[in-house]
């Protein structure tokens, strides 16, 4: 049984601990507020990017003319798995669940006999696919020092992956994000960026536009921004994401660490209680044999 010493010292450690997770709680919930307003203001022009290459897309159709980042390479054998995550931790199951779709894509993938190849954005999904599927990655990004992430940051990822599909290292590359919904819940997603899958809403397909120059022309020089465009999304949809996950599992730590105080103080109070009631009998029967 532990002595009154032990106790009050493991006491002190858990409220030290409980004033640093709440301390992370609040700067989480301060760092929320802006990466969900910046989330949630990308996503109306990557919707709109989406739309105007969709429109496009289907105007020139399969046509030879149809870029390659449209068309493809006409083939599937290569998969570029390019999986974002966050730099530091304590954040609860956020990369976890990131590393595991994508792990679970990569496995499916290599059961067909496919080729697959990583590119990792983040040190925490590298540490965790590197023990499994260490001899797939093909490079990392490192965001560590980037106190704000921008536009700048998701084109030179862009840059480099669209250089890898130039070079004719892959044939289709997905990117894999959580994509922020609330505090509670973030959605891990997987989205095909190279070859180009837009989708066309019902209001887009039904408008008409001349197009000055061609379709093509505009699409080769649109294709490379959406790629950006997408990854900057994700970047910023893991951003809000990453602290609303860290929010809540430091309140989770918060109120354990409570509980655990309150065990411990009840503990703590019964073995000094038992003490006291140990040393009134020795006392009262040390006077009794007088």
């Amino acid at each position: 049984m532990p002595s009154l010493k032990d106790l009050k010292n493991r006491i002190g450690s858990v409220k030290n601990t409980r004033k640093i997770t709440k301390a992370m709680q609040m700067v989480a919930a301060a760092k929320l507020r802006r990466a969900q307003e910046a989330a949630e203001a990308a996503r109306p022009y990557a919707d709109r990017m989406n739309a105007v290459i969709a429109g496009l897309a289907a105007s020139v159709g399969g046509s030879d003319g149809a870029p390659r980042l449209l068309a493809g390479t006409g083939r599937d054998q290569v998969h570029l798995l390019v999986v974002m995550t966050a730099e530091r931790g304590l954040c609860g199951g956020f990369n976890t669940t990131i590393v595991r779709l994508a792990r679970a894509r990569a496995n499916e993938l290599l059961a067909q006999g496919k080729t697959v190849k990583i590119l990792t954005v983040g040190k925490k999904g590298r540490e965790q696919l590197r023990r499994d599927l260490g001899d797939k990655f093909v490079g990392h990004v490192d965001l560590s020092e980037v106190k704000r992430v921008g536009y700048a940051n998701a084109h030179e990822i862009a840059r480099d992956i669209l250089a890898r599909y130039e070079a004719g290292e892959f044939d289709i590359a997905t990117i894999f994000f959580n994509r922020f919904q609330s505090v509670i819940s973030q959605v891990p997603t997987a989205q095909q960026i190279i070859p180009a899958q837009p989708v066309e809403t019902a209001a887009d397909s039904a408008a008409l536009y001349d197009y000055e120059p061609s379709e093509e022309a505009i699409l080769a020089d649109l294709l490379p921004r959406g790629v950006a465009t997408q990854i900057f999304t994700a970047l910023l949809e893991n951003g809000a994401s990453e602290q609303g996950a860290r929010m809540s599992a430091m309140d989770n730590a918060t109120r354990n660490a409570g509980d655990m105080i309150n065990k411990l103080t009840i503990q703590y109070n019964r073995s000094r209680q038992a003490a006291i009631t140990k040393e009134l009998i020795e006392i009262i029967s040390g006077a009794e044999a007088l």
